[in-house]
């Protein structure tokens, strides 16, 4: 096991103890409203939650590249025209154009990404049941992944009311079907598919912890945030 590896046990068990839940349980008032927390700590609860979030999507793909995608197959996947589903939606990328949008528009773009791999992550729960040697921590590592962003879209969803006195946000992307099935496509498929997911993923994660953490800055410091 490389030192990647290494660390990635070692840390596992320190993500899990370190997670702080997004909901209210502790509070009377529902998760809609959460009366009692402030908007600076909710918008802290949620940034860490992201970086949990993105932490253990790229050992979830550091593992699975190791397991099961030799080197050769890493080149193929950029070559072959695997594209992100995400691709299609109107989500900033260039540094320029993050630095443009409003608070606003960074949050709903967040919501945007987060409802979009909810499905996919499920999804992929069940395709990687599938595999005869998936390591016990990859399949653990998925599965905490899949229940975390979940938390994170409420979380997400109570800032944008607590923010911008908005309303739930539905977004038409999922209905869309942004993610299409495959009925039991060949092993070689299915692995490409399942490491562009993961890969696809490891990478909107981190745009979501930085448009937050973009956000963030904007609250304390609005002219000196990069």
């Amino acid at each position: 096991m490389n030192q990647c590896g290494v660390w990635a046990v070692l840390l596992w068990p320190y993500l899990l103890s370190v997670s702080i839940p997004l909901d209210c349980k502790e509070e009377q008032g529902s998760l809609s409203r959460c009366p009692s927390i402030s908007q600076e700590k909710l918008l802290d609860r949620v940034i860490q939650h992201a970086e949990l979030i993105y932490r253990v999507s790229e050992e979830s793909c550091s593992l699975f590249e190791e397991m099961f995608v030799p080197f050769p197959l890493r080149l193929q996947r950029n070559q072959a025209g695997y594209t992100c589903i995400t691709k299609a939606l109107p989500i900033p990328s260039s540094k320029s154009e993050i630095q443009q949008i409003s608070d606003k528009w960074l949050l709903h773009s967040v919501l945007m990404l987060v409802q979009s791999w909810i499905e996919p992550l499920a999804y992929l729960q069940t395709t990687l049941d599938r595999y005869d040697d998936a390591p016990e921590m990859l399949l653990n590592k998925t599965k905490w992944v899949s229940e975390k962003l979940i938390s994170l879209e409420q979380g997400v969803v109570v800032l944008i009311k607590k923010m911008l006195d908005e309303g739930m946000l539905t977004t038409t992307y999922s209905e869309q079907g942004l993610f299409q099935y495959e009925v039991q496509p060949e092993m070689l498929e299915s692995v490409m598919r399942d490491y562009t997911l993961l890969s696809c993923f490891k990478k909107d994660a981190h745009k979501m912890e930085t448009f937050l953490k973009l956000l963030k800055c904007r609250q304390t410091d609005k002219y000196n945030c990069a």
